[in-house]
């Protein structure tokens, strides 16, 4: 299976989407600051996935997520969510 997922910094207040096919070892590579780019950004929460059968789909959803329809999309689908972790103490 192949995932795409988005990850949340309380520290920078963004969202962080990524495309793997072991979603739980590279949550884990992302937690443990062993990614460059979100290192810099922890803490971090798990805030959502999609996982497809097929790595071109999810790659393809992963692009979409990154364009600015996806950011709108995703902030729309999570608004409770963000909400409540922009609002939480780090």
């Amino acid at each position: 299976m192949h995932s795409v997922y988005v990850l949340f910094s309380k520290s920078v207040k963004k969202m962080y989407v990524g495309f793997s096919s072991d979603l739980k070892q590279r949550i884990a590579d992302h937690m443990d600051g062993k990614d460059a780019v979100t290192r810099r950004w922890r803490p971090l929460n798990f805030v959502y996935a999609e996982m497809y059968a097929n790595k071109k789909d999810a790659l393809q959803r992963e692009r979409f997520f990154k364009s600015g329809w996806g950011k709108m999309y995703l902030k729309k689908i999570l608004a409770n969510t963000l909400k409540e972790l922009k609002s939480s103490k780090i």
